[in-house]
């Protein structure tokens, strides 16, 4: 993969320490799980021992999608963000043109997005959509399910 990966302080810490725990606990456990089964006997027919085989194909994978990530990611620094216009790590409220109703947004980076917490990934159409919009604007963005209007009513930074 290529580019960088925007987080906030407290995410990068948060994905470092899950390395740690998948590469020290998660790894040996299932290292170990495999050896335990590979002493059952005949391989072709010890499910146990294909099971965990699989489990840690699975998380190295996982391991090296996240040390790839941490490697390309930058620090945003809470400094360079401003309320002047929407960008990552501001929260911005918006009034739903079609609905006629407020609703807010935090862009995040990928890695962060949660729909639940009303944290939208700066990747995904809405966010890159709003991204650089300043108070009072107005946007219409094109979504699976048809076409979404904002106004952007108030931004403010969020980390």
């Amino acid at each position: 993969m290529s580019g960088f990966i925007y987080l906030s302080k407290a995410k990068f810490e948060e994905m470092k320490d899950d390395l740690h725990e998948l590469k020290t606990v998660n790894r040996p456990e299932l290292s170990q799980k495999i050896s335990d089964a590979r002493d059952f006997g005949d391989l072709k027919e010890n499910a146990e021992y294909h099971a965990a085989r699989e489990a840690l194909s699975l998380l190295e994978a996982k391991i090296a999608k996240m040390e790839d990530s941490l490697a390309r990611a930058r620090i945003v620094d809470p400094k360079n963000i401003t309320d002047d216009k929407v960008s990552i790590y501001t929260k911005v409220k918006l009034k739903d043109l079609k609905q006629n109703r407020e609703v807010s947004y935090t862009l995040v980076s990928q890695e962060e997005s949660d729909f639940k917490q009303a944290k939208i990934s700066i990747s995904s159409p809405v966010g890159k959509a709003l991204l650089g919009m300043e108070k009072g604007e107005k946007v219409e963005i094109k979504v699976p399910a048809g076409i979404m209007a904002f106004q952007v009513l108030d931004i403010e930074v969020a980390i």
